[in-house]
């Protein structure tokens, strides 16, 4: 069929792959601006017998697949039909199927493989719990990752609980990972997965599949009447308790199965248990739940990074050889109370750095009084202690690592408790988007590691600073209470508007900006995000009786704004805070090199007009670290 240039609102740049009835093409969302794919049917293309039931699985594909959100499961934003064309709108994976590795007879050792077929077990276990069976998972259906995360594909057969699109005695599914009951017609479940997932497993181990014939007929007499030789017997390095795993995953009677990915998913991990490591896991006591996560949590199956994939690169890293020992790593700690999100996080970073994982805030908080860790990545809503008060106390054991809040939630509390008592680097929103959660985890342990190394020393605030503080605000109350407050032991200035304001750090070195943004809210998140481009040191804030969760994450991310205040203002607080900024900006005197952690990027605002004159104005600032501006 002829490519279209554009399917509903999506304009379209290439294809992708080809398979069945459908093409895939690389598109883009114009007003969300973000990559996508979108898969195709041809209406027009298929046979007039089989189009009713070919369209209407297709349909069930995108029903199926947006019931799920998962980081192992490709995700699906949109379905559509137009006169011509059905179409699914979904998570653009840069990256190739399994198949094309087992194709081209690479390997990889056994702690690889067991991650590789625990990230399909942790997305079958919360497929199943949202009552979607796949009923097709195969490696071409297993999407990977250039930093070796697995994607599961194509629900186009699945059946979804309460509907009869699937009846006893359909046969659909291919040929070598179908299990007995589907090739019998019988009714399945998700049991009908885990056999399928240890074909897979069987494959990644032994690289050969464990039921094959020169015919469909001849693999589906093996799968229902022969059991497969045990995987050790073809690879010796492979320990006999997983051949217990693999054939009670490939049972013919699906009793005798596990009874969910969960139980598999243990079981496999329990077989090849993680690699020795140098660290030990913090000697605390632990619920049952805690006590899980400990014997996983120090894993450091390494890898060496690959490149990001395209349709003609090499293997990703899950592929490629050990790195030596010797090689160091800066570790990463992440806290969450859900397995699942660690072990996609995991599988994410582990090639670059030593992930530790912790499931509640007294292990991660073991963890940091123990070791020197970099960047601590922390959810919000946890049993026990939140991630707020968690960030808190990480920031009384080791100040210099840096703090980031991931977390789906966006409460106004919590995110104002990360800034005032956490002192959180970045906000990151679940579910994340991989490429901006690597980039700024590259970018924190850069600066933690390099602020772990410095010599700290004790500072006291100076008698006399050379440095006023700003206060930016339409009344002039706040600026008399502080005026009032500093008893001519600090130089005091004061701007009505953005225009005032840059006129006063024109004239002056200013350490601290006090600002209400109550008015044109927009506009002073553009003004402090260049300020704090070209001028880390200054700290600044923020006054306003807005509830905007939005905005304070954008405050966070693109303005790193120092202390936030609701109003009435609470003027002992302000004071603390006040405070606090001046002692933060001597430090910065002495140690320029911990700028870095509060410059930001300029946001795409810079481009407008407003931006541009803030910019002109910027650039003639008088400024001790005038040198440092860029």
């Amino acid at each position: 069929m002829e490519t279209p240039h554009q399917i509903g609102r999506y304009e379209v740049r290439r294809v992708v792959g080809r398979g069945g009835m459908a093409v895939v093409l690389e598109s883009w969302d114009p007003v969300l601006h973000r990559l996508l794919a979108v898969k195709l049917v041809d209406k027009t293309s298929l046979d007039a017998s089989i189009a009713h039931d070919a369209l209407r699985r297709f349909k069930r594909e995108a029903q199926a697949a947006a019931r799920l959100t998962h980081p192992n499961v490709v995700q699906v934003y949109e379905y559509g039909e137009e006169e011509a064309y059905a179409w699914i709108a979904m998570e653009y994976v840069p990256g190739k199927p399994l198949t094309a590795y087992l194709d081209e007879g690479l390997r990889t050792e056994i702690h690889r493989v067991r991650d590789i077929v625990g990230q399909l077990l942790d997305a079958l276990a919360y497929s199943h719990g949202q009552g979607v069976v796949h009923r097709d998972i195969k490696p071409a259906n297993l999407l990977v990752t250039a930093d070796g995360q697995i994607k599961v594909t194509d629900f186009g057969i699945a059946r979804i609980e309460a509907s009869n699109f699937t009846q006893r005695g359909d046969m659909l599914g291919t040929p070598s990972y179908m299990s007995p009951e589907q090739y019998m017609g019988e009714a399945i479940d998700g049991r009908s997965d885990i056999f399928s997932a240890g074909v897979i497993l069987y494959e990644l181990l032994t690289g050969e599949r464990p039921f094959t014939g020169d015919s469909s007929g001849q693999i589906m007499q093996k799968i229902l009447h022969e059991m497969p030789a045990n995987p050790s017997e073809l690879n010796p390095q492979v320990p006999p308790q997983v051949d217990w795993v693999v054939q009670k995953a490939l049972a013919k009677d699906a009793d005798d199965r596990f009874m969910s990915a969960r139980e598999f998913h243990a079981a496999l991990y329990s077989a090849i248990p993680d690699a020795p490591v140098e660290d030990v896991v913090p000697e605390a006591q632990r619920s049952a739940h805690g006590a899980i996560h400990a014997a996983r949590k120090l894993r450091t199956i390494v890898r060496t990074a690959g490149d990001t994939m395209g349709p003609s690169s090499t293997a990703p890293a899950v592929f490629l050889p050990e790195p030596t020992q010797s090689q160091a790593k800066h570790r990463i700690l992440f806290v969450d109370d859900e397995e699942r999100i660690l072990t996609a996080l995991k599988t994410i970073f582990r090639s670059k750095y030593h992930v530790l994982t912790a499931a509640n805030g007294m292990e991660a908080l073991d963890f940091i009084k123990r070791f020197k860790i970099p960047v601590v990545v922390s959810d919000q809503r946890m049993p026990g202690m939140l991630g707020v008060e968690l960030l808190r106390r990480a920031r009384e054991i080791s100040p210099d690592s840096v703090r980031i809040l991931l977390t789906g939630y966006s409460d106004l509390a919590s995110i104002v408790g990360s800034i005032n008592d956490g002192e959180v680097y970045r906000f990151i929103s679940k579910p994340w988007d991989n490429q901006e959660l690597q980039k700024v985890i590259g970018e924190a342990v850069a600066i933690g590691a390099k602020m772990l190394d410095r010599t700290r020393t004790q500072l006291t605030l100076p008698e006399s600073l050379d440095a006023a503080i700003l206060v930016l605000d339409d009344k002039r109350e706040v600026y008399a209470a502080l005026d009032r407050m500093a008893a001519d032991k600090l130089e005091m200035l004061y701007a009505k508007n953005i225009q005032e304001a840059l006129t006063q750090l024109e004239s002056k070195e200013v350490a601290v900006l006090v600002a209400d943004i109550d008015m044109e809210a927009e506009n002073y998140l553009v003004f402090f995000n260049l300020l704090k481009s070209k001028y880390p040191q200054i700290l600044v804030i923020v006054l306003t009786g807005a509830s905007d969760s939005e905005l304070v994450i954008h405050l966070i991310n693109e303005a790193q704004i120092y202390r936030f205040l609701n109003k009435p203002v609470n003027l002992s607080l302000m004071q603390q805070y006040l405070h606090s900024a001046l002692g933060r900006y001597a430090e910065y005197k002495t140690a320029p090199e911990l700028l870095e952690r509060h410059r930001v990027s300029e946001s795409k605002s810079a481009a407008s007009g407003f931006g541009q004159m803030v910019v002109q104005r910027l650039r003639s600032l008088k400024n001790v670290f005038a040198l440092q501006a860029k």
